[in-house]
């Protein structure tokens, strides 16, 4: 019963020594969510319709971040590539994939500062695009997905 005591020990401090992404967006400094508004909801799992009028999950969060605003790495590690979002080109239509700290997400619509290298948690990574010229109305946000596409919630 001692030594799986123990291995449950060292598992929760692990996970706690890992901690917590760090803030995303300058000006929301505890990363909040975008609630919902006239194009939809901004939390993991909220409906989403396509042009076509088919219907999907949304498999990412959107984290509030005002046009022009400056975006932090959450993480340590590294730029992996570059990520365009959207097949027709738009002002948002960019975005990078960045790994480290035992995490892989998507950062979308930021123009970033490179598309590859190295990076520390809260480093610059680059610059809110401007949504509202895109989607007028939409409350302006960075789109963040894991790269397995599963919840990132907890982390943020």
């Amino acid at each position: 019963m001692f030594p799986l005591r123990l291995i449950v020990l060292v598992a929760l401090v692990s996970l706690v020594a890992a901690g917590q992404w760090g803030q995303i967006c300058a000006g929301n400094p505890s990363n909040k969510i975008r609630g919902c508004d006239g194009y939809g909801c901004g939390h993991y799992g909220a409906p989403r319709k396509s042009k076509d009028g088919s219907r999907r999950q949304h498999k990412g969060v959107d984290v509030v971040c005002s046009d022009g605003s400056t975006v932090f790495a959450p993480f340590s590690g590294t730029i992996e590539r570059q990520v365009i979002p959207y097949k027709q080109n738009n002002a948002i239509n960019n975005g990078v994939q960045l790994r480290g700290s035992g995490f892989c997400v998507k950062l979308l619509y930021i123009k970033p500062v490179k598309y590859r290298g190295q990076i520390k948690k809260g480093d610059k990574i680059g610059v809110m695009l401007p949504m509202q010229s895109v989607y007028r109305g939409m409350t302006s946000h960075v789109h963040v997905e894991n790269c397995d596409r599963t919840n990132p919630t907890g982390n943020l």
